[in-house]
C-alpha cells in the first residue's frame, strides 16, 4: 500500500470512528434507557416494587386530606395504620382529628381506647370509655354501635357493657341478647351463653346458627310463639352494620 492510500485510510477511520461511537451510545441509551442514567430509572422501579400496600394506603389518605382535610374517615383509616406500626401518638392525634369533625364516630372512639391501652395510659383509657359510653347510654342503637367498635378493637370487656346498656333499653331485641350469649360462649361460661341465647331464639326463631349452638349446648330447642317485636330496625342495624 502506498503513503497516499495509507493517508486517505487513515483519514477514512478518523471520519467514521466518531460516527461509529455515536451510533453504539445511541444503541446504549434506547437499549438501557440512557447509559448514565439506567441505575436511577432501576431504582425508581424498584422503590415502586418494594412500596407496601400499608405505604401505599397511607399516601392515598395522605392525598384525600391535602384536598379536603376535614375528612373524619380519612384521619381515622390513617390513625389506624399508624396504630398498626405502633405509632401511639400519632394514632392518637388523628383518632382525636376524627372526633372533632365527627364527634360521634363510634369506631375511631373504640380505637382511641385501645391505643391509650396499648400506650401503657390505662387510666385514660378507662376514663373514655366511660365518656363514650354515658354519651350513648340513653340510645339503644347507639349502645349497640359502639359496642361493634369495641368489639373490633378487640375490647371485649368494654363491649359487653355497651351491649348490657343497650338490653337495658332494648330489652326484646333478639340481637342483643345474641351478642351477649356469644361473647358468654367465648368465654367459656356455657351457663349464661345458653340463657341469653335461648332468649334471643325465642324472640327470633330464624337463626339457625343460634339454633346451632344451643344444640351443641345440650339446649332442647322449642320453637317459639311467634312473638311482636319492637326492636326490628335495632336489629337490622346489628346485623348489617353501615348500611
Amino acid at each position: 500500500m502506498t503513503g497516499k492510500q495509507m493517508g486517505s485510510s487513515s483519514k477514512i477511520k478518523n471520519v467514521l470512528q466518531p460516527a461509529f461511537i455515536g451510533i453504539a451510545f445511541l444503541f446504549c441509551a434506547l437499549l438501557f434507557g440512557g447509559c448514565g442514567g439506567s441505575d436511577r430509572g432501576e431504582g425508581a422501579k424498584v422503590d415502586k416494587v418494594l412500596r407496601t400496600p400499608a405505604e401505599e394506603k397511607k399516601a392515598r389518605l395522605l392525598r384525600q386530606l391535602d384536598r379536603k382535610f376535614e375528612n373524619p374517615d380519612a384521619h381515622f383509616e390513617l390513625g389506624q395504620l399508624y396504630q398498626a406500626d405502633g405509632l401511639w401518638a400519632k394514632a392518637e392525634h388523628e383518632y382525636n382529628t376524627t372526633l372533632s369533625f365527627e364527634p360521634a364516630h363510634r369506631r375511631a372512639q373504640a380505637a382511641m381506647v385501645k391505643v391509650l391501652e396499648q400506650s401503657g395510659d390505662t387510666s385514660r383509657a378507662e376514663l373514655s370509655a366511660d365518656i363514650y359510653m354515658n354519651q350513648v347510654s340513653a340510645s339503644a342503637e347507639e349502645s349497640a354501635l359502639l359496642a361493634m367498635a369495641f368489639q373490633e378493637q378487640g375490647l371485649d370487656e368494654y363491649a359487653l357493657s355497651c351491649w348490657r346498656q343497650g338490653l337495658h333499653l332494648a330489652p326484646n331485641s333478639a340481637n342483643i341478647n345474641r351478642q351477649i350469649g356469644y361473647y358468654y360462649l367465648s368465654k367459656g361460661n356455657k351457663e349464661q351463653a345458653a340463657d341469653y341465647l335461648s332468649r334471643s331464639f325465642q324472640l327470633n326463631s330464624n337463626q339457625p346458627e343460634v339454633a346451632g349452638e344451643l344444640g351443641r349446648l345440650g339446649v332442647v330447642i322449642k320453637i317459639p310463639r311467634k312473638t311482636e317485636r319492637s326492636t326490628k330496625k335495632l336489629d337490622k342495624m346489628i346485623d348489617e352494620p353501615g348500611k
